[in-house]
């Protein structure tokens, strides 16, 4: 396949960005997205021109850190995959592709394609944990029984990798759909009820002061998490943090 990229770069993130133009020529369609960056980086620095920074880990799906906005979508055009699981099977020979860093503000562009998600970190950090007995004699947590159901649904909330694509894709750069994963996964186990107020208080604090805005209620979030995140668990995180504020 021809191309043509259209892609932001931007040297730091005090420097002004813009899009600049990359013509791409024999991309096949079995390549991942990022294999067809690595096709267009080999061409730039051959050429001796800086190559375009974007984050990749582990290109199976599981990390989170290939988060790019293409053609106006977080991840793309397929749904239920990070970028790394991209093929370009998806686009046609001739097309003109759009790449851009996701943006938010909590979010800010590092270089050209990587943004800064320490956020979510910091958020984790806040309550995103279990406090365990490490003193050499911990509990074993299989004897503790826990209806199948609610394992189900804590391993589904679990899933969450901290992309980012559910901010980058509300028009209000909501961070709602990350915690109430991360709450969520630990309200649904008895392990997790232990610190559930402080837990859930915490974070949401902790989201409020990144500056991430408020849930909109559209939806967009859930239709473009590669791991299918339920918009049930901001349910679930709204009613947590509801119990939580009237106990204290």
């Amino acid at each position: 396949m021809k191309l043509t990229l259209q892609i932001w770069r931007q040297k730091d993130a005090k420097a002004a960005g813009k899009i600049v133009e990359y013509p791409l020529d024999g991309i096949e369609g079995d390549m991942s997205f990022l294999e067809m960056l690595d096709v267009l980086n080999e061409q730039l620095i051959n050429k001796g021109d800086e190559p375009v920074s974007f984050d990749h880990d582990c290109r199976e799906g599981i990390c989170g850190t290939c988060s790019l906005f293409i053609n106006g979508e977080a991840h793309g055009p397929d749904r239920g995959i990070p970028t790394c699981q991209l093929h370009m099977r998806m686009f046609k020979d001739g097309d003109t592709i759009f790449i851009e860093p996701f943006r938010a503000a909590a979010f800010p562009v590092i270089k050209d394609l990587v943004v800064d998600r320490s956020a979510f970190d910091r958020i984790q950090h806040a309550g995103g944990f279990i406090s365990v007995n490490t003193s050499g004699n911990p509990v074993d947590a299989n004897t503790i029984p826990i209806p199948k159901h609610d394992a189900d649904r804590a391993f589904d909330a679990a899933t969450c990798i901290g992309c980012g694509a559910c901010v980058a894709t509300c028009k209000n750069s909501s961070a709602m759909l990350f915690v109430a994963a991360k709450v969520s996964q630990f309200a649904l186990l008895p392990q997790g009820r232990v610190e559930a107020t402080d837990r859930v208080l915490n974070m949401i604090n902790q989201m409020d002061a990144e500056g991430f805005g408020n849930c909109t209620n559209t939806g967009a979030c859930e239709v473009e998490c590669p791991k299918g995140i339920s918009l049930e668990n901001i349910a679930r995180m709204n009613r947590e943090y509801l119990s939580a504020s009237l106990k204290g």
